[in-house]
């Protein structure tokens, strides 16, 4: 959950010629717009957010850059045909119809989950954008209109005692989906860093007790619960 200054890594690429794409996901079309930030291609696995219930697969590029469009994008989908079913497609429509409320409420789930695991023993740090004690605070608010609706904090013991917390999670599942109606939790160390060295993974601040939480739609107490019991 480290924050890129949009703008300023835009200012930079296009000082050296260079076209800049930005991978939104986290923060959703709803909360960043990185176009307005100077981005000149957007890109989003449209399974997490835009669809939003893990129903099916795709993914959107974007672009206001025409050289790119008529030159690179268009070419590449004519010759290698990665078009989404017509049904698919239609889901992910419907999905957007929705998708400005369902940010809403993930954001509002996701503080609360901040605040409550922030004052809990056996959590060393909780990193959230949202939350003022985020090392890049005024950064995200400056490019977003809220905190976001994914939540990363460190157990205290390592690995082990993150898997034994996983593991205890009730409600919560564990998979590596995000941007979905439930909430879903994984273990960056060993899943979507696992390729990185021990030594990489600790240069970015990916800890072997480090758990990332996509906040979803349930009630707020009872996600409470569940992870209070799951600290237990």
């Amino acid at each position: 959950l480290e924050v890129i200054d949009i703008r300023a890594v835009c200012d930079l690429a296009h000082e050296a010629g260079a076209k800049v794409i930005v991978d939104n996901v986290f923060a959703t079309p709803v909360l960043q717009h990185p176009l307005e930030l100077g981005a000149d291609i957007i890109m989003y696995s449209a399974t997490k957010h835009i669809d939003g219930q893990g129903r099916t697969m795709g993914g959107a590029i974007l672009t206001s850059d025409m050289e790119f469009f008529e030159n690179s994008l268009t070419p590449f989908f004519r010759h290698t045909g990665p078009t989404l079913s017509p049904f698919n497609a239609w889901v992910m429509v419907k999905g957007l119809e929705t998708l400005d409320l369902r940010v809403a409420r993930h954001c509002e789930n996701a503080l609360a989950v901040a605040e409550f695991m922030s004052d809990k023993k056996g959590v060393n740090k909780v990193l959230y954008p949202g939350l003022e004690s985020h090392p890049q605070h005024e950064l995200a608010m400056t490019q977003m209109s809220s905190g976001g609706t994914m939540v990363s904090f460190e157990i205290d013991g390592g690995k082990e005692a993150a898997f034994g917390f996983l593991n205890r999670l009730g409600l919560i599942d564990i998979s590596n989906n995000l941007g979905d109606a439930k909430s879903l939790t994984t273990h960056p160390a060993t899943t979507t860093h696992q390729r990185l060295t021990p030594e990489e993974r600790h240069a970015i601040g990916i800890s072997d007790g480090l758990v990332r939480l996509s906040v979803g739609l349930e009630d707020i107490e009872d996600l409470k619960e569940d992870l209070d019991q799951a600290l237990g």
